[in-house]
């Protein structure tokens, strides 16, 4: 991946029947089309910005020299998790429950159009699964760790700012 590099998210359903399968299907595309490819349980997602910060973010640490992981889709893992630890974040991937996915994919553009026509042969495209909706929210506030006493400060309709704001502060942790 050069200097031309973009970033798509692609929101889907799909039903994981096995998740190493599923992972090294993605990873296998990954390789062959020099994308970086990150897939995540849709419900712990905050919206699309919520993945784009986070690829921001990554891609920044990249530039910088600052990466906490070797492998550039981890990194973006991390930073969407807002976490230091793989382990913790690893909970914000796909298990056998999983039925809705958000997936980013980072390279070149014409590579990114490529893996995404192969990754729209196992999901099927529903970006509403992205959106941040009120069947997330306790979902994303034990994942992320926000309080109902936070929540209530800032009003509900601010979930979403909570979410980035720990995507945030994962630079200041490092």
């Amino acid at each position: 991946m050069g200097e031309a590099e973009t970033c798509e998210i692609i929101g889907g359903r799909t039903e994981i029947k096995d998740v190493d399968s599923f992972l090294s299907r993605l990873k296998s595309i990954a390789r062959r089309y020099n994308v970086a490819i990150q897939v995540f349980d849709a419900s712990k997602v905050a919206g699309a910005e919520h993945l784009r910060v986070a690829v921001e973010k990554a891609l920044r640490a990249r530039r910088r020299g600052k990466c906490i992981a070797k492998d550039f889709s981890v990194e973006i893992l991390l930073y969407a998790a807002g976490r230091r630890h793989v382990s913790k974040a690893l909970e914000m991937g796909v298990s056998e429950n999983t039925k809705e996915v958000a997936v980013t994919l980072v390279g070149d553009s014409k590579n990114i159009e490529l893996a995404r026509d192969e990754i729209l042969e196992i999901l099927e495209r529903d970006d509403d699964v992205l959106e941040l909706s009120k069947r997330k929210k306790e979902s994303l506030m034990k994942f992320f760790g926000i309080t109902d006493a936070e929540l209530e400060a800032v009003g509900e309709e601010k979930l979403g700012l909570l979410v980035l704001e720990r995507v945030a502060m994962l630079d200041v942790q490092k």
